[in-house]
């Protein structure tokens, strides 16, 4: 049994397959980066859900790509966490990125693949090697156009009383305003950047607001200056994306995209069913 993994800050997406590709079962646990989770917080997440709690000794691969596993030393630390848990499994840490890449160049093409979800990334694909100018440095200084970046825009435009009274109305009806609340979310809690994404929800079901529009377009911008035009070829080449940001933001996208002379390739909300073609085609 292969267990295929995508993994966000936020949620974490699971596929057991068997040997033809056959899908065993799917579950979800919450994300299981392992720049803000410890060993025991990762176990914990897997234990609560029962079909992999069940099958741990009978997988035996497991492909894992996730957020917050740019670096060596991350990804040593939860394939550790992995093979101790998953006694009998060849496992595979990648970074998140190499789940768009596989699931939006299907036949190795060049491109530029993103990905705008909780965080936000963008690597460029010459058909083989994967090539990543920008190290993230996470949600506090970096991830541009991600959700938790426009959950930080929204709390801070209300907090200095430059929201329009109308959308602050909506927003205290819809979510726990309260000083304490956010600060204990942020400072006590853990996955504080999946906490500051769920206010991306509101800004895209009020994206023709011209408040929230402003904001959209602003982040997209700075995604474009600071990420993708990084690349030379960045016009020769489609740009994928993958992740809910941008999903939902697709229109806004493709305007900005005409405006900056970029082509807008696939945008995919999640990458997982992508993932099981390429492994099922790479026979691996």
């Amino acid at each position: 049994m292969k267990l295929i993994v995508d993994s966000g800050s936020t949620k974490a997406d699971w596929i057991a397959i068997d040997d033809n590709g056959k899908v065993m079962f799917t579950t979800q646990t919450l994300g299981l980066n392992p720049e803000i989770l410890d060993k025991h917080e990762i176990i914990d997440r897997l234990n609560d859900r029962f079909d992999i709690l069940q099958n741990k000794k009978n997988a035996t691969h497991l492909f894992f790509y996730g957020a917050g596993c740019g670096t060596d030393r991350m990804k040593l630390f939860l394939s550790q966490v992995f093979k101790e848990y998953f006694p009998n499994a060849i496992v595979v840490v990648e970074e998140d990125t190499y789940a768009a890449v596989f699931a939006t160049t299907p036949k190795g093409e060049k491109a530029i693949v993103s990905i705008l979800g909780t965080g936000s990334n963008c690597s460029y694909f010459d058909g083989k090697i994967l090539e990543q100018r920008v190290q993230s440095l996470g949600y506090i200084i970096m991830d541009d156009c991600s959700g938790n970046v426009f959950g930080k825009r929204l709390i801070r435009k209300y907090y200095f009383n430059k929201m329009p009274k109308e959308l602050a109305s909506v927003l205290e009806k819809e979510y726990d305003v309260d000083p304490d609340y956010i600060k204990n979310k942020l400072y006590k809690e853990p996955n504080p950047n999946a906490y500051l994404a769920t206010f991306a929800k509101f800004l895209i079901q009020n994206k023709d607001h011209e408040f929230c529009k402003k904001i959209i377009f602003k982040e997209m911008k700075s995604f474009i200056k600071n990420y993708i035009l990084q690349f030379e070829n960045c016009r020769e080449v489609p740009v994928h994306f993958v992740g809910s940001i941008a999903f939902y933001l697709k229109d806004e996208l493709a305007e900005i995209f005409e405006k900056y002379e970029l082509k807008l390739g696939t945008v995919l909300r999640r990458p997982i069913d992508g993932l099981i073609a390429y492994h099922v085609a790479n026979n691996n």
